[in-house]
């Protein structure tokens, strides 16, 4: 029986540790990959497993449960007495296996775990920048990857982004940072880290069907602070992230910082009139500010937005913490592309902007959409995985002339939408293979010079879509095609 306490390195005794990996996506494979690198003995466990994956497994000798062999928890899992189980992020504790494993006083781990405890396979040890949030993590950690850059260093973004953090790790070159980006699954299932800098960009519910509770939820974003050893970063909008930081157990002399899109105070980052400024990392924080960039070279990067500000904010506040120039922060943001289906503006014809905010999957993400605009034909609706969307619509429902409800959750909408905001028009689109289209169609009866249309929806899109992208992009199709009509 291996003591995995001892497991701290990549040059620590891993050979013959016997550890089941659950799940076979991107992630999953990387996990059992370094395992069989590392000499453990590795059960791979997946229901649903790409073939060219598995027949890799087959060339380096890892043993795989497919189909319905895998469910729930198999006989040969309990034959093979692992030692450890790694478990895709999104499996919830209470799948068989896991509880399980709880029962017998098995440790699960995700990937985010095993890299931290073999990120010394080169003499180039990276820092980590950890990010986490309700709405913004892609974003501002692409933007804290492309300031580090900027500024001379070797860094690179994964976690819940782009490559698997343990095919990053095993870089022959090493990195000097890694900008790891954290999912509340990532967090719940995960030990102690001891990240560079670590922050939380927001908190609002979502994923409480998986959590169980928004305090649940909460606590689980919370454990991002835990440990870090330089700078807590905080948004001065959102209280609970403020009350993380206060509650936090980091290392003695790591500082709170906050940003803002308004003025900043001493150990703040943020805006003074139309430019970016830094009153955090400077002898002089109590009586001067460096200038960091301007909402000119924001408006580069796309639509001018709060949400962007507030990601600008953020980014610059982590690069700053680990001595990035203000020149090379600038040059990053000017630089800097949002990904597509992130407040995407997509055509723009007689005076009405077609925006795609795809990526909106929960009710905080469509509020950065929507406190940006005036004037909504809003198409909203989905998969709402738990959560009630009224306080959205209240909220906003002095922006919105028309709701354009779609999904699989209409009811819900419709009635949050009856209730809070009897004076925005609805039009229910039903379910079809063209209910894009349709979306579309009824949007463009609706509006008028000086609209925008967005489609920020809430709310998953796995109901009537393959994912956000495609959803996104049926959107951005239906409209060219129908605005060629015009």
């Amino acid at each position: 029986m291996k003591n995995l306490d001892s497991l701290n390195s990549w040059h620590a005794d891993w050979r013959d540790l016997r550890v089941v990996v659950l799940g076979l996506g991107v992630t999953g494979f990387s996990v059992a990959d370094t395992l069989a690198e590392l000499g453990s003995k590795v059960l791979v466990v997946a229901e649903k497993a790409d073939e060219e994956l598995l027949d890799i497994l087959d060339v380096v000798g890892v043993p795989h449960l497919t189909g319905a062999k895998a469910s729930g928890l198999p006989s040969e899992v309990i034959e093979f007495a692992p030692e450890l189980i790694v478990t895709s992020p999104g499996v919830k504790p209470q799948h068989e296996m896991l509880a399980w494993a709880e029962a017998n006083n098995i440790p699960v781990w995700v990937d985010i775990e095993l890299a931290w405890r073999l990120r010394d396979k080169t003499s180039r040890i990276a820092d980590w920048i950890a990010i986490t949030g309700t709405n913004g993590k892609t974003t501002t950690v692409q933007m804290v990857e492309a300031m580090l850059v900027a500024g001379g260093k070797r860094a690179a973004s994964c976690g819940n982004i782009g490559t698997p953090i343990l095919d990053v790790i095993r870089d022959p070159e090493g990195f000097d940072v890694l900008v790891v980006e954290l999912s509340s699954f990532q967090l719940h299932y995960l030990g102690r880290i001891e990240p560079y800098a670590s922050a939380v960009l927001n908190l609002a519910d979502d994923h409480i069907d998986w959590h169980g509770s928004y305090e649940a939820y909460a606590d689980t974003k919370a454990k991002i602070y835990e440990n870090t050893r330089v700078a807590c970063v905080y948004n001065l909008s959102d209280a609970a992230t403020e009350k993380m930081v206060e509650n936090a157990d980091v290392i003695e002399g790591a500082r709170a910082i906050g940003f803002t899109t308004g003025l900043p105070a001493r150990s703040q980052v943020g805006f003074v009139e139309d430019i970016l400024c830094d009153r955090a990392f400077l002898e002089d924080r109590g009586n001067s500010a460096l200038e960091i960039a301007t909402l000119e070279d924001l408006a580069e990067i796309g639509v001018l937005t709060p949400h962007l500000m507030a990601n600008a904010a953020a980014a610059a506040a982590l690069a700053r913490s680990y001595e990035i120039a203000p020149e090379d922060i600038r040059k990053a943001l000017r630089n800097f592309r949002l990904d597509s289906h992130r407040i995407q503006l997509v055509a723009e014809k007689n005076g009405v902007r077609w925006i795609d905010d795809s990526k909106a999957t929960n009710p905080h993400a469509a509020a950065a959409s929507l406190n940006s605009f005036e004037n909504i034909i809003w198409l909203v609706g989905g998969l709402l995985k738990g959560v009630d969307i009224s306080d959205l619509v209240e909220r906003y429902s002095s922006r919105v002339k028309v709701a354009v409800v779609i999904g699989k959750d209409r009811q819900p909408v419709l009635d949050a939408l009856a209730q809070n905001a009897p004076g925005v028009k609805v039009i229910e689109i039903q379910d079809s293979e063209t209910v894009m289209h349709d979306a579309v169609r009824a949007a463009m009866g609706e509006c008028k010079q000086g609209d925008t249309v967005l489609l920020a929806p809430a709310a998953a899109s796995m109901d009537q879509f393959k994912d956000y992208e495609d959803r996104g992009n049926s959107f951005a199709d239906q409209v060219r095609i129908q605005l060629e009509r015009i």
